[in-house]
């Protein structure tokens, strides 16, 4: 079944693909990767292969069977848009969601040019969000230009983990940004200055700004837990979400 999730920025989870291979410095670190490995560990279905990419059919029809209108996030063990994962299959999965029209999803992904390319053809759901992640500058922002040339309901950028001060952005046409800092062990530090830098642009651009976690370091350079640093920024939490439209 889909799952419920922690992620604060969504309701479930479906994962109808697991497994993903490493594009990015946002990688490094991946958490999937870490869980899929448990989940293996465990034996739990699905997860016979590790963090080795695997498409998961049986999975499709789970949003269908669900009436309630639930955000799901899509893939939050994999990415739709690998190069192992066939065209014929990513139809499957949007012929799915275009159905389930009940249902608001989003989609990530670090393959923003394969995610152009496929929508050069097609039309994306207008219940499918579709988002880029943008962890720095030398490979996140240029997937925003990938992400703007696609006609979708909602584009959103995911700074997590914001890994540099990524500079001026041009948000034209993004509705939503999530930022983030990393979590773990070996979490890498984000700067408050960093996080103001794109909230400030948010507002410019009036894209909603959704500030999720400081992760493994504290706005005073600090490593700490989670739960010690919390989700403040310049002491209040920012959950900001475009409108939704469930039916």
């Amino acid at each position: 079944m889909s799952t419920q999730t922690n992620i604060e920025w969504t309701e479930m989870t479906w994962n109808p693909v697991v497994g993903c291979t490493k594009v990015s410095p946002g990688c490094k670190h991946c958490y999937a990767e870490n869980m899929a490995k448990r989940l293996q560990a465990m034996g739990t279905a699905g997860y016979e292969n590790g963090f080795q990419l695997s498409l998961r059919p049986e999975k499709l029809q789970e949003p269908l069977r669900r009436k309630k209108p639930t955000i799901y996030f899509v893939n939050s063990m994999s990415d739709l848009f690998h190069e192992g994962v066939p065209d014929e299959y990513i139809d499957q999965v949007f012929n799915v969601i275009l159905k389930a029209s009940q249902h608001t999803f989003q989609i990530l992904t670090k393959r923003a040019d394969r995610l152009a390319d496929y929508f050069k053809n097609r039309q994306v759901p207008p219940n499918a969000w579709m988002g880029v992640s943008v962890e720095d500058k030398l490979y996140g922002v240029p997937r925003i230009e990938h992400l703007r040339s696609i006609d979708a309901t909602i584009r959103f950028l995911s700074a997590e983990p914001l890994l540099e001060d990524l500079g001026e952005l041009d948000l034209t046409g993004i509705h939503w940004v999530i930022v983030g800092g990393e979590s773990g062990p070996k979490a890498r530090p984000m700067k408050e200055e960093w996080v103001d830098n794109i909230h400030r642009q948010c507002n410019a651009y009036e894209s909603a700004f959704f500030f999720k976690q400081w992760g493994g370091w504290g706005a005073d350079g600090v490593k700490r837990s989670k739960k010690a640093n919390g989700r403040l920024l310049n002491g209040q939490t920012w959950d900001e979400i475009p409108l939704l439209n469930l039916a």
